[in-house]
């Protein structure tokens, strides 16, 4: 049986209460991975297009408000 094996029926016999906290924990954790991700790519300029398109967007008068 493979870790993720292991995991997936662990995960499978929590109890409610408790695979309520982990899943709790599991997405601050994937949301943290998350928001890493997102400053590195912006720091390295990967982003860059998204602000020149809402840049030409809003010169031709189609940016939208959110």
């Amino acid at each position: 049986m493979t870790r993720l094996e292991q995991l997936e029926l662990a995960v499978d016999s929590l109890p409610e209460a408790e695979y309520d906290e982990f899943r709790r924990w599991f997405l601050e954790r994937d949301w943290t991975r998350w928001d890493r991700q997102i400053e590195a790519d912006s720091a390295s300029g990967r982003l860059s297009f998204l602000l020149k398109e809402a840049q030409e967007a809003k010169a031709r008068g189609t940016l939208k408000d959110l």
